[in-house]
């Protein structure tokens, strides 16, 4: 093939189109757990997460909601995957060996929130959210008092009482949460989210009619199974309500990932190594929601 700025345009356009294809067919699991924040500068800033605003009576002036001292801002990052095309397979027309490059960045690129996302899961338990503790605590405050949506027991499913220890402490935790004023939240624990290795106990926990030592299942369709091979932890596990417009974990997207190229023909790249580069470009970042739509528990015990 001759090397011009029309064939190149043509390769770059065969690539972008393998890569959009395979971005469209490629399903990610981030939308489960997290909502997407629009960014439209270098950072955002979530001192409206301080607050639950409610409904009350008007009676005189309006009760009017202060943010606390909290400051809770996502900076975005830049992230980047890059394809070499070396100059003598455009010559040679051998570039059959490139769309699997480009397959891949497209799968690459869809599935890239859930790294991003699944990654504040699994340090929850040592990353901060807005209100300065950690986002899985058992020191939060609401409603003037202490609260927990932290606990150290291991996912189980074997007899009653062990299924009351460890999924039904996490569901009452959640049920329980109420507003500044110590109003009920209305939390509706849904997302049952586990790693591989706890994959069977929690579908037997959610889906048997009785457990191991014969009592009748109370927890049966309780949530729905989420696995993720993201998680990193073959011990911790998570509750969590994804019911509600703010959810527990924010995906935030300052430029959605772009397939773009440099395909200059007088490049240091091509010049001295004789390459032509493609690559995806993406501006993003990932943080907490609301602690009290969430329950953590690292297994311990």
């Amino acid at each position: 093939m001759l090397i011009n700025k029309a064939n190149l345009d043509e390769l770059f356009f065969n690539l972008r189109r393998t890569y959009d294809r395979h971005w469209e067919d490629t399903e990610a699991q981030w939308p489960t757990i997290a909502m997407r924040v629009e960014s439209v500068s270098a950072r955002n800033e979530y001192k409206w997460l301080s607050k639950f605003p409610r409904m009350r009576e008007w009676i005189g002036e309006k009760a009017i909601k202060q943010f606390e001292g909290f400051e809770y801002t996502i900076v975005n990052k830049d992230w980047e995957a890059t394809i070499s095309v070396d100059r003598n397979d455009i010559e040679d027309d051998n570039l059959g060996i490139y769309a699997p490059q480009a397959q891949m960045a497209g799968y690459s690129a869809k599935r890239f929130p859930d790294e991003i996302v699944f990654d504040l899961v699994n340090n929850g338990f040592a990353n901060p959210c807005y209100d300065g503790k950690k986002f899985f605590a058992t020191d939060h405050k609401a409603g003037g008092k202490a609260v927990s949506n932290k606990g150290t027991k291991a996912l189980a499913g074997d007899t009653l009482e062990n299924a009351k220890a460890s999924f039904g402490t996490a569901r009452t935790a959640l049920l329980k949460q109420v507003d500044e004023e110590g109003r009920p939240l209305g939390v509706k624990p849904n997302i049952l989210l586990v790693p591989s290795a706890l994959v069977d106990t929690a579908m037997a926990l959610m889906t048997a009619e009785r457990l191991e030592d014969g009592k009748a299942n109370i927890y049966k369709g309780a949530a729905k199974v989420e696995h993720s091979p993201w998680l990193t932890s073959d011990t911790a596990w998570f509750l969590l309500d994804t019911t509600k417009p703010v959810k527990p974990f924010i995906y935030q997207e300052r430029k959605k990932p772009e397939f773009v190229q440099q395909t200059e023909m007088e490049s240091d790249a091509v010049f001295l190594r004789k390459e032509f580069r493609y690559g995806v470009e993406c501006r993003a970042n990932g943080g907490y929601g609301f602690w009290q739509m969430a329950y953590g528990s690292d297994g311990s015990a």
